[in-house]
């Protein structure tokens, strides 16, 4: 049979979605950056990939996983704007490559009306969002959870947490998302059994986290415990429609896309 090429992020935020996938018979699977992610699924040269949740409303004939995500109920410290001026005097921002999620998400909520938003620059890959002349960069991943963490005194304005106020729903960051064509059910067990593997070491994650980073574990802690949402259950599917509304009012997304999702079983073993 030919393999079922499945690739995830290369973050922290990552592991407890995916642990164990890479010793699954059946499975070819790799790591990369979500915009990457997304281009894989367009292209063919991915099926399955813990993608932006925003490509569930581009990609047409997308399913997706009705279970394991990476999601917050508010604010979540790998995803942030850093700011040099005050929000309210913020005219450009620099945004991370790496991420489409974020960068929607960041002009959805954006405070203040629509007229006065900034202009949100896209930076090419391989640049530091930080070194672009602008006002404020966004940054998501593992680099912006250590920004935040080791420099605490850098202003932020963060979206999720804004997002939370503005609908009540947690923010769906990235899900196993399938291309069209490609059958998810008889693949549900085994993302359920990689969730099951990183629940168990979620503990062991955030101590190695702490320890190359050079952080208190206490913080890594915090981030994957009280930060992450892994399971958002039956509110998963309204705050990803919620988000493809708001997406779709900036011509951002489509709005009468309707990705079909494929239930995973709740524990199994692993």
């Amino acid at each position: 049979m030919t393999p079922l090429r499945v690739a995830s992020v290369p973050y922290l935020v990552g592991r407890p979605v995916d642990e164990g996938l890479a010793d699954e018979p059946g499975l070819e699977f790799t790591r990369a950056v979500p915009a990457q992610l997304a281009r894989g699924l367009r292209d063919g040269s991915l099926d399955v990939a813990l993608v932006s949740s925003i490509e569930l409303f581009r990609l047409p004939g997308a399913s997706y996983l009705d279970g394991p995500c990476i999601a917050g109920h508010g604010h979540v410290a790998s995803v942030q704007v850093f700011l040099r001026k005050p929000l309210p005097e913020v005219e450009r921002v620099a945004l991370d490559p790496a991420s489409r999620t974020s960068v929607t998400l960041a002009q959805i909520v954006w405070p203040g009306r629509a007229c006065h938003r900034p202009d949100f620059v896209a930076v090419p890959e391989g640049t530091d969002p930080r070194a672009v002349a602008a006002d404020a960069w966004l940054r998501i991943g593992d680099a912006a959870l250590r920004e935040h963490l080791t420099e605490p005194s850098l202003p932020v304005f963060n979206p999720s947490a804004a997002w939370r106020e503005l609908t009540g729903l947690p923010f769906v960051f990235a899900l196993w998302v399938a291309r069209a064509g490609i059958e998810l059910e008889p693949w549900a067990a085994t993302f359920a059994r990689s969730r099951e593997l990183g629940r168990a070491r979620m503990d062991a994650l955030a101590r190695e986290a702490a320890t190359s980073w050079r952080l208190p574990e206490s913080a890594t802690r915090h981030y994957l415990f009280d930060e992450c949402l892994y399971e958002p259950g039956a509110a998963l599917r309204p705050a990803l429609l919620a988000f493809r509304d708001r997406a779709a009012k900036l011509a951002l997304a489509s709005a009468s896309a309707e990705p079909r999702g494929v239930p995973v079983p709740a524990r199994v073993a692993p």
